[in-house]
């Protein structure tokens, strides 16, 4: 019998008190009350799973095309008992006088799908042989419906490619550029600033002055400028990281003006002057004492910076200043958008947008999240 100095064995385990957990501790219970934040964090995480095993996730690779079928319009999959996942396949009829494609459904042409089916063979991150493919027509199916080897879920462009396998590959570049160029944006913001609040004086003045010379340029024309200057003949790698130069060049100001202001509230702490008098280096009190201090905060402004790098680079390859083909991506994709016929005959070229558009949204809900996990006293 438990003593009556004993808790009883029902009694619920005490939560943590705020004061007892750690600040990432408490970052991580308060992002994880904003719904919105995590779910826009699920999503992205989910884009970005695509992107990396964009040859496993897209029915089709890059090469493959199908002149025949120019401007086919969305193909949704279809459930029935007696056939299963099927697609019909469209029949093609052109009007003699505008010679405009008109696609019609043939139900006598039905083709198969399946999840995990052999279609063509690849590299999985460059190196891993495989032929499975996470959604499409199996190569036992090819031979049905007068040969036809795949299908377009989100239609096709004018050279008959699967616009569904250009958005999944063209992921890869998009969201990676925002990624590397938030990189550089770290590195030219977090150095730049911090020294300019830490040493102080004429150093201070002349990087605020620099930097409000660079934030005096509209950014849209001088992306344009940096764009119109690379190379025509450079190689697609060569240009990517080009383009991501240019939007880390752009990008660090708003960082660094952030870093500045929280080393001017934290470099005459009691903490920062036991490192100096201790023999602690500049380089060592900035880095390592004053920047964990509000690395939170820097968290956030990076978050809210990616967005803007995702529209730069888009800007830029729908201009035809950026990335050009070969390389896929969502701002080269909507190069055939061009033309406003295009968009109102074939709608589903736009498909690009509505990514960026998603994508954006995710990551300024995710910022809000962070942004107001970073202080979690703060609703104390």
């Amino acid at each position: 019998m438990a003593s009556a100095a004993e808790p009883p064995a029902f009694a619920p385990a005490r939560t943590a008190e705020p004061g007892s957990l750690s600040q990432w501790a408490l970052i991580r219970r308060e992002f994880g009350r904003h719904r919105l934040a995590v779910a826009s964090l699920y999503l992205l995480a989910v884009l970005y799973v695509l992107a990396l095993g964009a040859e496993f996730f897209a029915p089709h690779s890059l090469q493959w095309r199908d002149l025949d079928r120019a401007y086919c319009p969305p193909q949704v999959p279809r459930f029935s008992w007696a056939r299963g996942l099927h697609v019909t396949v469209p029949t093609v009829t052109v009007d003699p006088l505008t010679f405009k494609r008109r696609y019609v459904d043939d139900p006598a042409r039905v083709v198969p799908l399946g999840f995990f089916v052999r279609g063509e063979p690849y590299r999985l991150f460059g190196f891993v042989p495989l032929d499975r493919h996470f959604f499409g027509v199996s190569r036992e199916s090819a031979g049905t419906a007068g040969g036809v080897s795949g299908f377009c879920f989100l239609g096709a462009d004018k050279y008959g490619r699967d616009v569904f396998s250009r958005l999944v590959y063209g992921s890869r570049v998009s969201l990676s550029v925002g990624l590397a160029a938030i990189a550089a944006t770290f590195f030219f913001g977090v150095t730049i600033g911090g020294f300019s609040g830490y040493l102080g004086g004429a150093t201070d003045t002349v990087i605020q002055r620099v930097i409000e010379i660079v934030n005096a340029f509209p950014q849209i024309p001088l992306w344009l400028a940096f764009g119109a200057v690379l190379p025509a003949d450079w190689s697609p790698l060569a240009t990517y990281f080009a383009i991501t130069l240019v939007l880390s060049l752009l990008g660090w100001t708003g960082l660094a003006r952030v870093v500045r202001g929280k080393i001017l509230a934290l470099r005459e702490e009691d903490y920062a002057m036991a490192a100096r008098l201790l023999g602690a280096s500049h380089t060592r009190i900035l880095f390592r004492h004053l920047l964990p201090g509000f690395a939170s905060h820097v968290i956030v402004v990076l978050t809210m910076s990616v967005p803007a790098m995702i529209l730069g680079e888009t800007s830029l390859s729908f201009l035809g200043l950026g990335l050009r083909a070969p390389v896929v991506s969502w701002g080269v994709m909507l190069q055939d958008c061009v033309n406003i016929q295009n968009i109102a005959n074939y709608p589903w070229l736009l498909m690009p947008v509505v990514l960026i558009v998603l994508t954006v949204l995710c990551f300024n809900f995710m910022g809000d999240g962070l942004r107001d996990a970073a202080d979690p006293y703060a609703r104390k």
